[in-house]
């Protein structure tokens, strides 16, 4: 599991999808959402604003299998 270093206490989900690497963009990042494919700490997320801290666990169904980041 990669860990992603943050600059702030806090990253919004659909800006850490793109630092992450698990979206090419905003747009990916949205249609990835809206698609159920992304759960925080195990549980499904759907808001690109949604707040996340360090030590939290992204997890993404890709095409090419299940990738996952942790907020650094």
């Amino acid at each position: 599991m990669t860990q992603v270093p943050i600059a702030d206490d806090s990253i919004r989900l659909g800006q850490f999808l793109k630092l992450a690497d698990l979206a090419e963009s905003g747009a990916q990042a949205r249609e990835l959402l809206e698609d159920g494919a992304v759960t925080v700490n195990g549980e499904p997320e759907a808001r690109r604003g949604r707040q996340l801290v360090r030590g939290d666990v992204v997890e993404v169904d890709l095409p090419g299998g299940r990738e996952s980041a942790t907020v650094g």
